[in-house]
């Protein structure tokens, strides 16, 4: 709805509770009514509020009012013209008028007596009687004169003792909310308007004692002088100083305790002033008013008309601020709708900027450095959207993220977690258990985060923890959280941030948008990025431009990325393969030689054979090892150490260690069985299954067992596979399927052989 309407619902609203009671409101109704009836058509017309005509019965109906021409405007916008007619021909409202101070009359004669200090009781005077001193009680310093005190409908409330939220277009408070004892609160003031007395609003702290109690008072009680003296403030004078005076007054004594005791309210004072109409609203703590209760001085509860007001709102106070919420499209209301919970909406809109400002100044080294950062772990990520249940271990990655906190070493782990998850006020934490060890920022901080300017922007490590989760965890939209992190890198890059790049190419590229992915690289690699380099290189390598690709992973292996090195390594060694074939065909025996080494390196023997011969053919003597080597793997070793003693009698010092302990005499088996038994004990990867083969080798398959089942629980598939050899060979079949099954499952291929599941599925027997 227009703005304008919004607006017109709100000061008729106004404006037709001003004519209730005058004589007026019988022919303003009847025209209401008819421009409601002509709107609804023939459809029954919603019923209309009304009053008794007393001024405190305004209070309930105006949001009444005004919720009913909002609907009409909204239904029939044609409705305002009339609308504004019925509301102009409405007479103004009389204001009241306020006495005006006389100056008093100097008297007659030659009596000059000067009386300082205030008055007590009478004061006699005469001509003969000097200057007159009368020295006071203190709480009369205090008693302003009433006419001085504002009106019930000027009072500032957070002066008197409503706590603010944070403020919007200037205002400090957001639109009152009608709760639902509102009615039985204006029943008890109507009664004090009429006869005086005592009217206290119960509750716990952050249950909206004092907004509920001023907002009845401003509402109900124009014209009336409020006096709010400090806390502890001697009141005794108050009825002498009231006494005689034109209008009528209220005293407003938020913290009732406060004003209990010697010079403060009870049964007598209470009594004078009910004897002059003043009303005294009040308002007390529920643990404040248990301890006084029965005390001498707290005697003057029992003279009280007292209203509870509880923390949890009901389904129609939740239904009234929603309806608030979107006349007066104020974020602070509508935030509440969304977010606050059984701590009650007074304590969500009071509470949410207190402790906002003590999370942020926790950041600080001498403070809870690693509790702040904890908290902002998961604040960032809700940020990012996700928004359900963050295990722990999570929010620990993300919070040691944080370089711009310091001083986190200095709080301990459990320090931290114990400071996040305190209960503010017994109603409040930073950081919400959820179920088991998932957890959650505090809904008025992740709605809070939008508007606090000094809050830094989501880091991309946080956006990498967050994409990654949203990757795996079905219950978020990973597109969706890809849109906003796309958001946050591009700023970023714009503002020069290199790493952004990178990040907005790991994105295009989780997105299968390649293109995308090797440009954003392309662009974080020429601003110095190494990592983008190495992604790139990648890219290339994937799509055959390896050559293109060496340049990248070449700056990617020198920065220590050591999958771009071994990449890189693999590119050389096909290059190498290919220029050594072309230098084989054209002559050369060293190229014939080298060849066949790198064949031989890959398990190619028939080929590298073939190379060393044609560069023996040559007369190539250093290819004699080489040759050797090939002899030994085929088990010549006759002739390989004939080649490898030519090698060494040439000064090859490999080959001569080859000859002294390959050739040698051979090693005791006992030695070999050491050597492993210490690696298998000290659990050196590999050691235990190779220790096994050796024992079944020696024929101690059972003691074997024991090692290949050690293998296999620490991650060798190798164990799991000559377990289900051993079963295999001892005729269990269906065991020996079993560890087949674990071996494959593991990625041995001799057991994916096993299971016929491998390409080449050939079941080798021993």
């Amino acid at each position: 709805m227009e703005p304008e309407l919004v607006a017109l619902a709100d000061s008729g609203a106004r404006a037709l509770v001003g004519a209730m009671g005058t004589d007026a409101w019988a022919e303003v109704r009847t025209r209401v009514t008819h421009l409601f009836s002509g709107a609804y058509g023939g459809t029954e017309p919603p019923q209309l509020p009304d009053a008794s005509g007393t001024v405190a019965s305004s209070f309930a109906v105006r949001l009444l009012w005004q919720l009913k021409l909002h609907e009409l405007l909204e239904r029939e916008p044609r409705a305002a013209d009339p609308l504004r007619a019925i509301l102009d021909e409405i007479p103004p409202r009389p204001v009241p008028t306020r006495p005006v101070p006389t100056r008093p009359v100097e008297p007659v004669g030659g009596v000059h007596n000067t009386v300082a200090g205030g008055t007590q009781g009478s004061v006699v005077q005469a001509a003969s009687i000097g200057t007159v001193t009368v020295h006071t009680s203190a709480y009369a310093e205090t008693l302003l004169d009433p006419q001085g005190w504002p009106q019930a409908e000027d009072v500032d409330r957070i002066a008197l003792g409503v706590r603010p939220t944070y403020r919007r277009d200037g205002r400090s408070l957001p639109p009152y909310v009608a709760r639902d004892r509102d009615e039985e609160l204006l029943s008890a003031m109507t009664h004090a308007r009429s006869h005086g007395g005592l009217v206290l609003v119960l509750g716990e702290p952050f249950t909206g004692k004092s907004r509920t109690a001023l907002e009845a008072m401003a509402q109900g009680f124009a014209g009336f002088r409020v006096f709010a003296p400090a806390s502890g403030a001697d009141l005794r004078g108050l009825p002498a100083l009231l006494h005689g005076r034109p209008g009528r007054h209220l005293v407003w004594l938020d913290d009732l305790d406060g004003h209990l005791g010697e010079g403060g309210l009870e049964p007598r004072l209470l009594d004078r002033l009910t004897g002059l109409r003043v009303v005294v609203l009040a308002t007390m703590r529920d643990d404040a008013y248990d301890e006084h209760r029965h005390t001498p001085h707290g005697r003057v509860l029992d003279l009280a008309h007292t209203v509870e007001l509880g923390h949890e709102w009901s389904p129609a106070e939740r239904e009234r601020l929603a309806l608030r919420a979107g006349v007066e499209a104020d974020p602070r209301l509508t935030a509440a709708v969304c977010s606050s919970g059984p701590e009650g909406v007074p304590a969500y809109l009071a509470l949410a900027p207190l402790l906002w400002e003590e999370w942020w100044r926790a950041r600080r080294a001498e403070r809870h450095p690693r509790g702040h950062a904890l908290v902002r772990a998961a604040l960032d990520l809700a940020r990012c959207g996700l928004d359900g249940p963050l295990p722990m271990s999570l929010l620990l990655k993300v919070h040691e993220g944080y370089a711009d906190v310091d001083g986190m070493d200095r709080e301990s782990m459990e320090d931290a977690l114990a400071w996040a998850t305190e209960r503010r006020h017994g109603l409040l934490r930073l950081l919400v258990r959820v179920t088991g060890d998932t957890w959650r920022a505090a809904p008025f901080l992740v709605e809070a985060a939008a508007r606090q300017e000094e809050l830094p922007a989501v880091d991309g490590q946080v956006w990498g923890c967050a994409l990654e989760v949203a990757r795996t965890d079905g219950a978020y939209d990973y597109k969706e959280i890809a849109v906003g992190a796309h958001a946050a890198f591009h700023r970023a890059a714009e503002a020069g941030d290199s790493t952004a790049l990178h990040n907005l190419g790991l994105l295009a590229e989780s997105l299968g948008e390649l293109a995308d992915a090797e440009g954003w690289f392309r662009r974080a690699a020429d601003a110095g990025q190494t990592q983008s380099a190495g992604r790139l290189g990648r890219m290339l390598a994937e799509r055959g431009a390896g050559k293109e690709a060496e340049p990248f992973l070449e700056i990617a292996a020198e920065a220590g990325d050591a999958e771009a090195a071994t990449l890189l390594g693999r590119l050389l060694r096909d290059r190498a393969e290919r220029w050594l074939r072309a230098g084989m065909g054209g002559g050369s025996p060293e190229a014939a030689h080298r060849l066949g080494d790198l064949l031989l390196g890959s398990g190619d023997e028939d080929d590298a054979l073939a190379c060393y011969i044609e560069a023996i053919d040559a007369g190539y003597p250093q290819v004699a090892a080489s040759f050797a080597r090939l002899g030994l793997l085929w088990n010549d070793r006759e002739e390989a150490e004939v080649w490898f003693r030519r090698a060494a009698d040439a000064g090859d010092w490999q080959a001569q260690m080859t000859l002294r302990h390959t050739l040698g005499p051979r090693r005791r088996v006992e030695d070999a069985e050491r050597e492993l038994r210490e690696s298998a004990e000290e659990d050196k990867p590999l050691a235990a299954a190779n220790l096994g083969v050796l024992l079944e080798m020696r024929g101690r398959p059972d003691e074997a067992r024991t090692w290949h089942l050690k293998a296999y629980e620490t991650g060798d598939p190798y164990g799991a596979f000559r377990l289900a050899e051993l079963h295999k060979k001892d005729g269990e079949t269906a065991e020996a399927q079993a560890w087949y099954r674990k071996a494959a499952d593991m990625g041995h291929p001799g057991a994916e052989r096993a299971l016929g599941e491998s390409p080449d599925a050939t079941v080798v027997d021993d």
